[in-house]
């Protein structure tokens, strides 16, 4: 029991650094909603997401890298905002100096918010895959994407590409290191716990104003949950651009030596060995990568 507990507090510990930029972001939404602000609240929250990546790349708790990748998911968080918000979907009710077609800038952040825990999470799990289909996820993910987009002038495929993102990822395994032990999870399952998660952050950012939907136009109300699942599916997005990163620098695949060992779908979370075994001696790292190996500190 003792074990357990201690393992728990670790794990929570290292979800609670990977959620740094999240927390931070939160946090302003918060303080913005009661602080009084000489500018537009969305303006002022675009300068203070400005400042937090500044700020974490300047104590190194991100590389060059991740805020690279995180960039990325600003750009891709904000042309899907784009579309979405001229269809109707959600709107920033708020005025701004900062808004195109209807959306803040510092919007993109939020999407950069889920890019960063994948990232972090990433090292500081030393997560490693089992199994994954690189093409198949990567053209499922895609085809999530454009059908959150075409739905509105089409049928919507959502069940019918979760079903397709269950088959991709059957039998895709996710190793990650919790203190000084090794364990795994099925993909999807850890996919789907992160699409749970972020629908209760949701909920936390439209009561603290972050956008609303058109229910909650007259007072707040508890977010869909049908959420849940879009978001499930949503951030398969997401794990397929850190992975393709990661696959770059040869930080992806669990190194083969490890490829005997128990994986598959007979528990949903398997304690697999400790982290120092042989088997998981991780695959040295590139000359000049930038990154070091897996023990849970930054790359």
């Amino acid at each position: 029991m003792r074990f357990f507990v201690a393992q728990l507090f670790r794990f929570a510990w290292a979800e609670a650094r990977s959620c740094l930029f999240a927390v931070a972001m939160f946090a302003g939404l918060a303080a913005s909603s009661v602080v009084p602000l000489p500018i537009p609240r969305y303006d002022a929250l675009l300068i203070y997401a400005v400042a937090v990546t500044v700020t974490l790349r300047a104590l190194r708790w991100e590389s060059s890298g991740e805020t690279a990748v995180i960039a990325g998911f600003h750009l891709v968080g904000l042309a899907f905002e784009l579309i979405k918000v001229r269809l109707g979907s959600w709107s920033y009710p708020e005025p701004a100096h900062t808004k195109i077609g209807g959306v803040p800038l510092y919007s993109g952040f939020l999407y950069a918010a889920v890019g960063s825990y994948v990232c972090t999470a990433w090292r500081i799990f030393s997560l490693r895959l089992v199994a994954y289909r690189t093409v198949p996820v990567t053209l499922v993910a895609l085809a999530i994407y454009v059908n959150f987009v075409s739905q509105h002038w089409w049928i919507d495929l959502r069940l019918p590409l979760a079903v397709l993102l269950v088959l991709a990822t059957w039998g895709t395994v996710v190793h990650f290191t919790v203190g000084a032990h090794r364990y795994q999870m099925p993909l999807a399952l850890s996919l789907t716990l992160i699409g749970f998660f972020l629908w209760v952050a949701e909920n936390l950012a439209t009561y603290l104003g972050a956008w609303q939907y058109p229910y909650q136009r007259e007072t707040w109300q508890l977010v869909h949950p049908a959420k849940f699942g879009a978001w499930a599916l949503l951030v398969s997005v997401t794990f397929v651009i850190v992975a393709s990163w990661q696959a770059a620098r040869g930080l992806l695949h669990l190194p083969v030596a490890s490829r005997g060992l128990p994986r598959g779908w007979a528990l949903p979370l398997r304690r697999v060995g400790p982290l120092g075994g042989a088997a998981y001696q991780v695959e040295a790292v590139r000359p000049g990568s930038g990154a070091q190996a897996s023990t849970g500190r930054r790359c």
